[in-house]
């Protein structure tokens, strides 16, 4: 498997559109299996091929801690046809991250996605028109009272795109709520980079948002433009391929966090 899935390792591990890059340049081996299977294992649920365990690009048993994943990613091989094509393996790709790129380095992780906690794409609105001004409000405020709430963390919300300081009391109170597990930690940096937001991230880590809701929110202004101007047919590309990896990442949030507070 290390010539389809290389493009996991690295620094670059946990950045999804890297990854997307990287496997749409990778080659595509032919399937030389008859079936995928899951088996529990000292690692965990793994993947079997065939009956043999499947290994990430570093060598780690291709193994989940719930069943759930784990039948999941077996599906993602059993669907693939003459050839293997790690683009339609998204489950897989972000099991390979966690398990070789994550596990090891979660303090690192958390701090990567702690650094969204000043610059979340929730506290940057807009000024007008009114209709944006009330769809970013509809959207982004619910999450920002429920962090309030629930993560005694109060964020400052300025107009445009000039940075501000949000207090070191608001950002300790938020970086408490993070998690430590590895799964969920690596699920949780895929669903930050790709919204811009770790408060999203968190809410639908702790079940109070869904991950449609999640999205909506995240593209509130990509989707008002749209709206006026026509959709940008390179751009909707780009997206439903992130969408894909959201997916996957929320799947794991799923099947691994539970409630905050």
């Amino acid at each position: 498997m290390r010539e389809l899935f290389d493009e996991d390792l690295g620094s670059s591990s946990l950045n999804p559109e890297e990854s997307i890059r990287n496997s749409a340049r990778a080659g595509h081996r032919n399937r030389f299996y008859t079936s995928a299977s899951v088996r529990e294992t000292p690692e965990g649920f793994a993947v079997l091929l065939d009956d043999r365990p499947v290994r990430t690009p570093s060598r780690n048993v291709l193994a989940a801690p719930a069943r759930e994943i784990a039948e999941t990613m077996a599906a993602e091989w059993e669907a693939q046809r003459d050839v293997i094509n790690p683009m339609t393996m998204p489950l897989t790709r972000l099991a390979n991250s966690i398990i070789d790129g994550v596990t090891g380095r979660v303090d690192a992780v958390v701090e990567d996605i702690a650094k969204y906690l000043e610059t979340d794409l929730l506290f940057y609105r807009a000024g007008h028109p009114d209709a944006l001004v009330a769809r970013e409000t509809a959207h982004w405020d619910r999450v920002l009272f429920w962090a309030a709430e629930t993560l005694e963390a109060r964020f400052i919300l300025t107009e445009g795109i000039v940075h501000v300081h949000q207090p070191a009391q608001a950002v300790a109170a938020a970086r408490k709520a993070l998690p430590s597990d590895p799964w969920v930690v690596g699920a949780l940096h895929i669903v930050t980079t790709l919204t811009g937001s770790v408060l999203l991230a968190l809410a639908l880590m702790a079940g109070r948002l869904d991950a449609d809701e999640v999205w909506a929110a995240a593209h509130v202004d990509e989707d008002w433009n749209s709206e006026q101007w026509g959709v940008d047919e390179e751009a909707a590309v780009q997206r439903a391929s992130r969408l894909v990896d959201f997916r996957a990442a929320a799947a794991v949030l799923r099947a691994r966090a539970g409630p905050i507070g």
